[in-house]
Protein backbone atom coordinates (compact mmCIF):
# COMPACT_ATOMS: atom_id res chain seq x y z
CA UNK A 1 0.00 0.00 0.00
CA UNK A 2 2.91 2.37 0.62
CA UNK A 3 3.91 2.12 -3.04
CA UNK A 4 0.37 2.77 -4.23
CA UNK A 5 0.10 5.76 -1.92
CA UNK A 6 3.45 7.25 -2.95
CA UNK A 7 2.71 6.95 -6.70
CA UNK A 8 -0.98 7.69 -6.88
CA UNK A 9 -1.30 10.37 -4.21
CA UNK A 10 0.68 12.99 -6.22
CA UNK A 11 -1.34 12.08 -9.32
CA UNK A 12 -4.64 12.41 -7.47
CA UNK A 13 -3.48 15.67 -5.90
CA UNK A 14 -2.63 16.96 -9.39
CA UNK A 15 -6.07 16.05 -10.69
CA UNK A 16 -7.63 17.80 -7.71
CA UNK A 17 -5.54 20.94 -8.23
CA UNK A 18 -6.40 21.01 -11.91
CA UNK A 19 -10.15 20.52 -11.54
CA UNK A 20 -11.01 22.57 -8.46
CA UNK A 21 -11.63 26.25 -9.10
CA UNK A 22 -9.52 27.75 -6.34
CA UNK A 23 -8.18 31.20 -5.63
CA UNK A 24 -4.40 31.58 -5.75
CA UNK A 25 -3.99 31.28 -1.98
CA UNK A 26 -6.19 28.20 -1.81
CA UNK A 27 -4.31 26.51 -4.66
CA UNK A 28 -0.99 27.40 -3.04
CA UNK A 29 -2.02 25.87 0.30
CA UNK A 30 -3.31 22.72 -1.39
CA UNK A 31 -0.08 22.34 -3.40
CA UNK A 32 2.12 22.80 -0.32
CA UNK A 33 0.12 20.18 1.59
CA UNK A 34 0.27 17.80 -1.37
CA UNK A 35 4.04 18.26 -1.72
CA UNK A 36 4.70 17.67 1.98
CA UNK A 37 2.60 14.50 1.96
CA UNK A 38 4.27 13.34 -1.27
CA UNK A 39 7.69 13.78 0.34
CA UNK A 40 6.59 11.83 3.41
CA UNK A 41 4.92 9.02 1.46
CA UNK A 42 7.88 8.72 -0.92
CA UNK A 43 10.28 8.49 2.00
CA UNK A 44 8.16 5.88 3.78
CA UNK A 45 7.83 3.77 0.62
CA UNK A 46 11.58 3.90 0.05
CA UNK A 47 12.32 2.93 3.65
CA UNK A 48 9.65 0.31 4.34
CA UNK A 49 8.12 -0.66 1.01
CA UNK A 50 9.74 -4.05 0.49
CA UNK A 51 8.86 -5.75 -2.82
CA UNK A 52 5.37 -6.13 -4.21
CA UNK A 53 3.90 -7.50 -7.46
CA UNK A 54 0.64 -5.92 -8.59
CA UNK A 55 -0.15 -8.25 -11.49
CA UNK A 56 1.50 -10.55 -14.01
CA UNK A 57 1.18 -10.28 -17.80
CA UNK A 58 2.83 -13.61 -18.57
CA UNK A 59 5.26 -15.99 -16.86
CA UNK A 60 8.21 -13.84 -15.72
CA UNK A 61 6.60 -10.61 -16.94
CA UNK A 62 5.07 -8.68 -14.04
CA UNK A 63 4.45 -5.18 -12.77
CA UNK A 64 6.49 -5.12 -9.58
CA UNK A 65 8.04 -2.48 -7.35
CA UNK A 66 10.96 -2.58 -4.97
CA UNK A 67 13.03 0.08 -3.25
CA UNK A 68 16.76 -0.63 -3.65
CA UNK A 69 19.72 1.68 -3.06
CA UNK A 70 19.77 3.09 -6.60
CA UNK A 71 16.04 3.74 -6.56
CA UNK A 72 16.27 5.53 -3.22
CA UNK A 73 19.09 7.71 -4.54
CA UNK A 74 17.08 8.88 -7.54
CA UNK A 75 13.92 9.22 -5.45
CA UNK A 76 15.74 11.71 -3.21
CA UNK A 77 16.85 13.71 -6.26
CA UNK A 78 13.29 13.76 -7.62
CA UNK A 79 11.73 14.94 -4.37
CA UNK A 80 14.40 17.58 -3.68
CA UNK A 81 14.09 19.30 -7.06
CA UNK A 82 10.29 19.02 -7.28
CA UNK A 83 9.94 20.54 -3.82
CA UNK A 84 12.23 23.45 -4.66
CA UNK A 85 10.57 24.10 -8.03
CA UNK A 86 7.07 24.02 -6.53
CA UNK A 87 7.73 26.97 -4.21
CA UNK A 88 9.50 28.87 -7.00
CA UNK A 89 6.56 28.29 -9.35
CA UNK A 90 4.04 29.91 -7.00
CA UNK A 91 5.31 33.36 -7.99
CA UNK A 92 6.62 32.65 -11.49
CA UNK A 93 3.41 31.08 -12.79
CA UNK A 94 1.43 34.21 -11.89
CA UNK A 95 2.49 35.63 -15.25
CA UNK A 96 1.29 32.52 -17.11
CA UNK A 97 -2.23 31.46 -18.02
CA UNK A 98 -3.69 28.08 -16.97
CA UNK A 99 -1.78 28.08 -13.71
CA UNK A 100 -3.94 25.26 -12.36
CA UNK A 101 -3.10 23.03 -15.31
CA UNK A 102 0.61 23.54 -14.74
CA UNK A 103 0.41 22.40 -11.12
CA UNK A 104 -1.86 19.51 -12.13
CA UNK A 105 0.71 18.02 -14.51
CA UNK A 106 3.49 18.99 -12.11
CA UNK A 107 2.10 16.53 -9.55
CA UNK A 108 1.05 13.87 -12.04
CA UNK A 109 4.56 13.79 -13.54
CA UNK A 110 5.96 13.60 -10.00
CA UNK A 111 3.96 10.43 -9.36
CA UNK A 112 5.20 8.93 -12.63
CA UNK A 113 8.85 9.62 -11.82
CA UNK A 114 8.52 8.23 -8.31
CA UNK A 115 7.11 5.01 -9.73
CA UNK A 116 10.05 4.76 -12.16
CA UNK A 117 12.59 5.06 -9.35
CA UNK A 118 11.11 2.05 -7.56
CA UNK A 119 10.38 -0.23 -10.52
CA UNK A 120 11.63 -3.76 -9.82
CA UNK A 121 12.15 -4.97 -13.41
CA UNK A 122 12.56 -3.68 -16.95
CA UNK A 123 8.92 -4.08 -17.99
CA UNK A 124 7.68 -2.12 -15.00
CA UNK A 125 10.32 0.52 -15.56
CA UNK A 126 9.41 0.85 -19.23
CA UNK A 127 5.74 1.44 -18.41
CA UNK A 128 6.62 4.08 -15.80
CA UNK A 129 9.18 5.64 -18.18
CA UNK A 130 6.54 6.09 -20.88
CA UNK A 131 4.04 7.45 -18.37
CA UNK A 132 6.62 10.02 -17.24
CA UNK A 133 7.01 11.15 -20.85
CA UNK A 134 3.27 11.51 -21.43
CA UNK A 135 2.68 13.41 -18.18
CA UNK A 136 5.64 15.77 -18.58
CA UNK A 137 4.85 16.67 -22.21
CA UNK A 138 2.05 19.11 -21.15
CA UNK A 139 4.67 21.08 -19.22
CA UNK A 140 6.34 21.85 -22.57
CA UNK A 141 2.96 22.45 -24.23
CA UNK A 142 1.78 24.80 -21.49
CA UNK A 143 1.71 28.10 -23.41
CA UNK A 144 -0.27 26.54 -26.31
CA UNK A 145 1.46 28.75 -28.86
CA UNK A 146 2.49 27.43 -32.26
CA UNK A 147 6.09 27.12 -31.06
CA UNK A 148 4.99 25.37 -27.85
CA UNK A 149 2.89 22.86 -29.81
CA UNK A 150 5.79 22.17 -32.18
CA UNK A 151 8.21 21.76 -29.26
CA UNK A 152 5.86 19.42 -27.39
CA UNK A 153 5.33 17.34 -30.51
CA UNK A 154 9.09 17.08 -31.03
CA UNK A 155 9.62 16.10 -27.39
CA UNK A 156 6.93 13.44 -27.66
CA UNK A 157 8.17 12.00 -30.96
CA UNK A 158 11.79 11.83 -29.83
CA UNK A 159 10.91 10.37 -26.43
CA UNK A 160 8.50 7.74 -27.70
CA UNK A 161 10.81 6.85 -30.58
CA UNK A 162 13.72 6.45 -28.18
CA UNK A 163 11.60 4.42 -25.78
CA UNK A 164 10.58 2.05 -28.60
CA UNK A 165 14.27 1.55 -29.40
CA UNK A 166 14.73 0.73 -25.73
CA UNK A 167 11.80 -1.69 -25.88
CA UNK A 168 13.61 -3.74 -28.54
CA UNK A 169 16.41 -4.28 -26.08
CA UNK A 170 13.97 -5.07 -23.28
CA UNK A 171 12.31 -7.77 -25.42
CA UNK A 172 15.60 -9.50 -26.17
CA UNK A 173 16.94 -9.19 -22.64
CA UNK A 174 13.81 -10.97 -21.41
CA UNK A 175 14.25 -13.59 -24.15
CA UNK A 176 17.76 -14.29 -22.83
CA UNK A 177 16.86 -13.92 -19.16
CA UNK A 178 17.07 -16.57 -16.48
CA UNK A 179 14.26 -17.63 -14.15
CA UNK A 180 14.16 -14.26 -12.34
CA UNK A 181 13.62 -10.98 -14.17
CA UNK A 182 13.90 -8.66 -11.15
CA UNK A 183 16.83 -6.25 -11.22
CA UNK A 184 19.98 -7.88 -9.83
CA UNK A 185 23.54 -6.51 -9.42
CA UNK A 186 25.11 -8.99 -11.83
CA UNK A 187 22.27 -8.97 -14.37
CA UNK A 188 19.46 -11.40 -15.10
CA UNK A 189 20.75 -13.14 -18.25
CA UNK A 190 20.88 -16.89 -18.61
CA UNK A 191 24.57 -17.56 -19.47
CA UNK A 192 23.75 -20.23 -22.05
CA UNK A 193 21.08 -18.21 -23.89
CA UNK A 194 23.25 -15.06 -23.76
CA UNK A 195 26.21 -16.91 -25.28
CA UNK A 196 24.07 -18.43 -28.03
CA UNK A 197 22.56 -15.08 -29.00
CA UNK A 198 25.55 -12.87 -28.18
CA UNK A 199 25.81 -10.91 -31.46
CA UNK A 200 22.13 -10.01 -31.67
CA UNK A 201 21.93 -9.24 -27.96
CA UNK A 202 24.90 -6.88 -28.14
CA UNK A 203 23.39 -5.04 -31.11
CA UNK A 204 19.98 -4.62 -29.47
CA UNK A 205 21.47 -3.57 -26.13
CA UNK A 206 23.34 -0.81 -27.97
CA UNK A 207 20.11 0.23 -29.72
CA UNK A 208 18.42 0.34 -26.30
CA UNK A 209 21.22 2.44 -24.78
CA UNK A 210 20.86 5.00 -27.56
CA UNK A 211 17.07 4.84 -27.32
CA UNK A 212 16.86 5.37 -23.56
CA UNK A 213 19.68 7.90 -23.94
CA UNK A 214 17.29 10.02 -26.02
CA UNK A 215 15.75 11.28 -22.80
CA UNK A 216 19.25 12.22 -21.60
CA UNK A 217 20.19 13.98 -24.86
CA UNK A 218 22.71 11.42 -26.12
CA UNK A 219 23.84 12.15 -29.71
CA UNK A 220 22.26 11.72 -32.25
CA UNK A 221 18.93 11.72 -30.36
CA UNK A 222 19.46 15.05 -28.59
CA UNK A 223 17.38 17.33 -30.82
CA UNK A 224 14.39 17.73 -28.51
CA UNK A 225 16.25 19.41 -25.64
CA UNK A 226 17.22 22.75 -27.27
CA UNK A 227 13.70 22.98 -28.69
CA UNK A 228 11.65 22.08 -25.62
CA UNK A 229 13.58 23.80 -22.84
CA UNK A 230 13.38 27.41 -24.09
CA UNK A 231 9.64 27.11 -24.83
CA UNK A 232 8.58 25.62 -21.51
CA UNK A 233 8.03 27.88 -18.47
CA UNK A 234 11.19 28.21 -16.38
CA UNK A 235 9.97 25.89 -13.58
CA UNK A 236 9.22 23.22 -16.20
CA UNK A 237 12.62 23.75 -17.83
CA UNK A 238 14.28 23.24 -14.46
CA UNK A 239 12.43 19.95 -14.00
CA UNK A 240 13.02 18.76 -17.56
CA UNK A 241 16.74 19.41 -17.39
CA UNK A 242 17.34 18.72 -13.73
CA UNK A 243 15.49 15.44 -13.19
CA UNK A 244 13.08 14.33 -15.96
CA UNK A 245 15.94 13.93 -18.45
CA UNK A 246 17.68 11.74 -15.86
CA UNK A 247 14.99 9.12 -16.33
CA UNK A 248 17.09 8.19 -19.35
CA UNK A 249 20.15 7.85 -17.13
CA UNK A 250 18.27 5.61 -14.71
CA UNK A 251 16.98 3.52 -17.62
CA UNK A 252 20.51 2.90 -18.90
CA UNK A 253 21.76 1.94 -15.43
CA UNK A 254 18.88 -0.47 -14.96
CA UNK A 255 19.46 -1.99 -18.39
CA UNK A 256 23.24 -2.30 -18.28
CA UNK A 257 24.10 -2.76 -14.60
CA UNK A 258 21.02 -4.57 -13.30
CA UNK A 259 19.72 -6.53 -16.31
CA UNK A 260 22.44 -7.30 -18.87
CA UNK A 261 25.38 -7.19 -16.47
CA UNK A 262 28.60 -5.28 -17.00
CA UNK A 263 30.68 -8.43 -17.57
CA UNK A 264 28.69 -9.21 -20.71
CA UNK A 265 29.48 -5.78 -22.21
CA UNK A 266 32.98 -5.08 -20.88
CA UNK A 267 35.54 -4.97 -23.70
CA UNK A 268 32.95 -5.25 -26.48
CA UNK A 269 32.27 -2.89 -29.36
CA UNK A 270 29.17 -1.73 -27.49
CA UNK A 271 31.27 -0.28 -24.68
CA UNK A 272 33.62 1.44 -27.14
CA UNK A 273 30.80 2.90 -29.27
CA UNK A 274 28.94 4.06 -26.15
CA UNK A 275 32.03 5.84 -24.81
CA UNK A 276 32.68 7.52 -28.17
CA UNK A 277 29.07 8.72 -28.42
CA UNK A 278 29.26 10.12 -24.88
CA UNK A 279 32.50 12.00 -25.61
CA UNK A 280 31.12 13.34 -28.87
CA UNK A 281 27.97 14.54 -27.10
CA UNK A 282 29.99 16.23 -24.35
CA UNK A 283 32.06 18.19 -26.85
CA UNK A 284 29.18 18.96 -29.23
CA UNK A 285 26.87 20.16 -26.46
CA UNK A 286 29.55 22.42 -24.98
CA UNK A 287 30.37 23.95 -28.36
CA UNK A 288 26.72 24.61 -29.18
CA UNK A 289 26.16 26.17 -25.76
CA UNK A 290 29.23 28.38 -26.25
CA UNK A 291 27.76 29.82 -29.46
CA UNK A 292 24.13 30.16 -28.30
CA UNK A 293 22.82 33.62 -27.28
CA UNK A 294 19.37 32.72 -25.90
CA UNK A 295 19.88 32.05 -22.19
CA UNK A 296 17.60 29.05 -21.73
CA UNK A 297 18.68 27.50 -25.02
CA UNK A 298 22.32 27.89 -23.96
CA UNK A 299 21.49 26.06 -20.74
CA UNK A 300 19.66 23.36 -22.74
CA UNK A 301 22.76 22.66 -24.84
CA UNK A 302 24.73 22.64 -21.61
CA UNK A 303 22.40 19.93 -20.29
CA UNK A 304 23.14 17.80 -23.35
CA UNK A 305 26.84 18.04 -22.53
CA UNK A 306 26.57 17.57 -18.77
CA UNK A 307 24.27 14.54 -18.92
CA UNK A 308 26.79 12.83 -21.17
CA UNK A 309 29.37 13.22 -18.41
CA UNK A 310 27.18 10.74 -16.56
CA UNK A 311 26.87 8.55 -19.66
CA UNK A 312 30.65 8.55 -20.02
CA UNK A 313 31.07 7.40 -16.44
CA UNK A 314 28.50 4.64 -16.94
CA UNK A 315 30.19 3.47 -20.14
CA UNK A 316 33.34 2.65 -18.17
CA UNK A 317 31.44 -0.31 -16.67
CA UNK A 318 33.26 0.07 -13.37
CA UNK A 319 32.25 0.86 -9.83
CA UNK A 320 34.32 4.07 -9.93
CA UNK A 321 32.62 5.21 -13.13
CA UNK A 322 29.17 4.44 -11.70
CA UNK A 323 29.90 6.36 -8.49
CA UNK A 324 31.25 9.33 -10.47
CA UNK A 325 28.19 9.32 -12.69
CA UNK A 326 25.79 9.26 -9.75
CA UNK A 327 27.67 12.07 -8.02
CA UNK A 328 27.43 14.13 -11.20
CA UNK A 329 23.72 13.39 -11.38
CA UNK A 330 23.32 14.95 -7.93
CA UNK A 331 25.58 17.87 -8.83
CA UNK A 332 23.65 18.51 -12.03
CA UNK A 333 20.25 18.41 -10.31
CA UNK A 334 21.29 21.22 -7.97
CA UNK A 335 23.36 23.33 -10.38
CA UNK A 336 21.31 23.14 -13.57
CA UNK A 337 18.04 23.25 -11.67
CA UNK A 338 19.16 26.52 -10.11
CA UNK A 339 20.51 27.98 -13.37
CA UNK A 340 17.16 27.53 -15.10
CA UNK A 341 15.41 29.12 -12.14
CA UNK A 342 17.80 32.10 -12.38
CA UNK A 343 17.06 32.40 -16.09
CA UNK A 344 13.38 32.41 -15.18
CA UNK A 345 13.94 35.33 -12.79
CA UNK A 346 15.57 37.32 -15.60
CA UNK A 347 12.48 36.70 -17.74
CA UNK A 348 9.90 37.19 -14.99
CA UNK A 349 11.28 40.43 -13.54
CA UNK A 350 12.87 42.10 -16.58
CA UNK A 351 11.77 40.20 -19.68
CA UNK A 352 15.41 39.41 -20.58
CA UNK A 353 15.74 36.19 -22.59
CA UNK A 354 19.18 36.67 -24.18
CA UNK A 355 22.60 36.68 -22.59
CA UNK A 356 23.50 39.89 -24.43
CA UNK A 357 20.68 41.65 -22.54
CA UNK A 358 22.08 40.85 -19.10
CA UNK A 359 24.79 43.52 -18.89
CA UNK A 360 24.63 45.12 -15.47
CA UNK A 361 22.00 42.69 -14.21
CA UNK A 362 23.91 42.40 -10.95
CA UNK A 363 23.02 46.00 -10.20
CA UNK A 364 19.32 45.23 -9.86
CA UNK A 365 19.34 41.57 -8.75
CA UNK A 366 22.69 40.72 -7.10
CA UNK A 367 21.38 37.75 -5.09
CA UNK A 368 20.00 36.06 -8.18
CA UNK A 369 23.25 36.58 -10.06
CA UNK A 370 25.23 35.21 -7.12
CA UNK A 371 23.07 32.07 -7.28
CA UNK A 372 23.83 31.89 -11.00
CA UNK A 373 27.56 32.24 -10.27
CA UNK A 374 27.66 29.57 -7.55
CA UNK A 375 25.75 27.10 -9.74
CA UNK A 376 28.00 27.91 -12.69
CA UNK A 377 31.10 27.22 -10.57
CA UNK A 378 29.68 23.82 -9.65
CA UNK A 379 28.88 23.00 -13.27
CA UNK A 380 32.39 24.01 -14.35
CA UNK A 381 33.91 21.86 -11.61
CA UNK A 382 35.42 24.40 -9.23
CA UNK A 383 35.98 23.27 -5.62
CA UNK A 384 34.40 23.13 -3.10
CA UNK A 385 31.21 22.57 -5.14
CA UNK A 386 29.62 19.26 -6.11
CA UNK A 387 30.69 19.42 -9.75
CA UNK A 388 34.35 19.26 -8.76
CA UNK A 389 33.87 16.09 -6.73
CA UNK A 390 31.91 14.33 -9.47
CA UNK A 391 34.31 15.29 -12.25
CA UNK A 392 37.27 14.25 -10.10
CA UNK A 393 35.80 10.77 -9.69
CA UNK A 394 34.95 10.58 -13.39
CA UNK A 395 38.50 11.58 -14.38
CA UNK A 396 40.07 9.01 -12.05
CA UNK A 397 37.72 6.32 -13.32
CA UNK A 398 38.66 7.21 -16.91
CA UNK A 399 42.37 6.99 -16.19
CA UNK A 400 41.94 3.58 -14.58
CA UNK A 401 40.49 1.86 -17.66
CA UNK A 402 42.44 -0.60 -19.80
CA UNK A 403 42.31 1.23 -23.16
CA UNK A 404 45.35 3.57 -23.11
CA UNK A 405 43.98 5.87 -25.83
CA UNK A 406 40.64 6.42 -24.13
CA UNK A 407 42.36 6.70 -20.76
CA UNK A 408 44.03 9.87 -22.06
CA UNK A 409 41.28 11.11 -24.36
CA UNK A 410 38.44 10.99 -21.81
CA UNK A 411 40.06 13.29 -19.20
CA UNK A 412 41.08 15.64 -22.03
CA UNK A 413 37.47 15.84 -23.21
CA UNK A 414 36.37 16.55 -19.64
CA UNK A 415 38.91 19.38 -19.32
CA UNK A 416 38.03 20.93 -22.69
CA UNK A 417 34.35 20.80 -21.83
CA UNK A 418 35.03 22.41 -18.45
CA UNK A 419 36.83 25.29 -20.21
CA UNK A 420 33.94 25.70 -22.65
CA UNK A 421 31.48 25.62 -19.74
CA UNK A 422 33.41 28.45 -18.11
CA UNK A 423 33.38 30.24 -21.44
CA UNK A 424 29.60 30.24 -21.79
CA UNK A 425 28.60 30.74 -18.15
CA UNK A 426 31.15 33.05 -16.51
CA UNK A 427 30.84 35.92 -19.05
CA UNK A 428 27.19 36.24 -18.00
CA UNK A 429 28.34 36.85 -14.43
CA UNK A 430 31.24 39.15 -15.37
CA UNK A 431 29.04 41.28 -17.63
CA UNK A 432 26.30 41.25 -15.01
CA UNK A 433 28.49 42.52 -12.18
CA UNK A 434 30.98 44.60 -14.20
CA UNK A 435 29.13 46.03 -17.22
CA UNK A 436 31.57 48.92 -17.47
CA UNK A 437 34.17 46.50 -18.83
CA UNK A 438 32.16 46.36 -22.06
CA UNK A 439 30.26 49.57 -21.72
CA UNK A 440 32.81 51.74 -23.50
CA UNK A 441 34.21 51.48 -26.97
CA UNK A 442 32.54 48.23 -27.96
CA UNK A 443 32.14 47.70 -31.71
CA UNK A 444 28.84 48.43 -33.38
CA UNK A 445 26.55 45.39 -33.61
CA UNK A 446 26.72 43.44 -36.84
CA UNK A 447 23.82 43.34 -39.29
CA UNK A 448 22.97 39.84 -38.08
CA UNK A 449 22.87 40.86 -34.41
CA UNK A 450 20.92 44.02 -35.27
CA UNK A 451 18.29 41.92 -37.05
CA UNK A 452 18.06 39.69 -33.99
CA UNK A 453 17.40 42.73 -31.84
CA UNK A 454 20.77 42.66 -30.07
CA UNK A 455 21.74 45.98 -28.50
CA UNK A 456 25.17 47.32 -27.64
CA UNK A 457 26.30 46.56 -24.10
CA UNK A 458 26.15 50.18 -23.02
CA UNK A 459 22.57 50.55 -24.28
CA UNK A 460 21.43 47.34 -22.58
CA UNK A 461 23.05 48.54 -19.35
CA UNK A 462 21.52 52.00 -19.53
CA UNK A 463 18.01 50.59 -20.01
CA UNK A 464 18.04 48.59 -16.79
CA UNK A 465 15.52 49.90 -14.23
CA UNK A 466 16.66 51.65 -11.09
CA UNK A 467 16.43 49.95 -7.72
CA UNK A 468 16.26 46.30 -6.73
CA UNK A 469 14.34 43.89 -8.91
CA UNK A 470 14.97 40.80 -6.81
CA UNK A 471 12.05 38.37 -6.71
CA UNK A 472 10.27 37.46 -3.49
CA UNK A 473 11.36 34.74 -1.10
CA UNK A 474 9.15 32.24 -2.95
CA UNK A 475 11.70 32.34 -5.78
CA UNK A 476 14.90 33.25 -3.94
CA UNK A 477 14.79 30.59 -1.22
CA UNK A 478 14.60 27.60 -3.64
CA UNK A 479 17.57 28.97 -5.61
CA UNK A 480 19.59 29.52 -2.43
CA UNK A 481 18.65 26.03 -1.21
CA UNK A 482 19.92 24.43 -4.43
CA UNK A 483 23.18 26.37 -4.11
CA UNK A 484 23.50 25.11 -0.54
CA UNK A 485 23.01 21.54 -1.78
CA UNK A 486 25.79 22.03 -4.35
CA UNK A 487 28.09 23.23 -1.59
CA UNK A 488 27.07 20.44 0.79
CA UNK A 489 27.68 17.67 -1.77
CA UNK A 490 31.01 19.28 -2.65
CA UNK A 491 32.23 19.54 0.94
CA UNK A 492 31.02 16.07 1.94
CA UNK A 493 31.67 14.46 -1.44
CA UNK A 494 34.15 11.94 0.01
CA UNK A 495 31.81 10.43 2.60
CA UNK A 496 28.92 10.50 0.10
CA UNK A 497 31.04 8.62 -2.46
CA UNK A 498 32.02 6.05 0.19
CA UNK A 499 28.38 5.58 1.15
CA UNK A 500 27.38 5.13 -2.49
CA UNK A 501 30.22 2.66 -2.93
CA UNK A 502 28.99 0.60 0.03
CA UNK A 503 25.41 0.64 -1.21
CA UNK A 504 26.03 0.23 -4.95
CA UNK A 505 29.45 -1.38 -5.24
CA UNK A 506 27.96 -4.78 -5.89
CA UNK A 507 26.10 -3.35 -8.90
CA UNK A 508 29.32 -2.81 -10.80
Amino acid sequence: MLYLASFFFPALAGILVGTLKLLAKGRRSLCILAMILSDILGGLAAAFGGEITFFTFAPGVSVSFRADALGRFFLILVLVLYTAVLFYAFEYMQMEEREGMFFAFFFVSLGALLSATMAANLVTFYLCFEFATLTSMPLVLHELTRDAIAAARKYLFYSIGGALMGLLGVFYVYFCAGPSTSFAPGGILDPVKAAENRAVLLALVFVAIVGFGTKAGLYPMHGWLPTAHPIAPAPASSLLSGIIAKAGILAVIRLVYHSVGVEFLRGTWVQLAWSILAMLTIFMGSMMAFQEKVTKKRLAYSTISQLSYIMLGLSLLSEAGLIGGLLHAAAHVAAKGCLFLCAGVFIYKLGKKRVDELYGIGRVMPVTLWCFLLSALSLIGIPPFAGFVSKWHLALASLAQDNPVLAVLMPCILLVSALLTAGYLLPVVVDGFFPELRGHGEPAPSKKSAKAGQKPASEAYSQLPEGSREPSGWMLVPMLALCAISLFVGIFGGPIAQLLSQLLGAAA
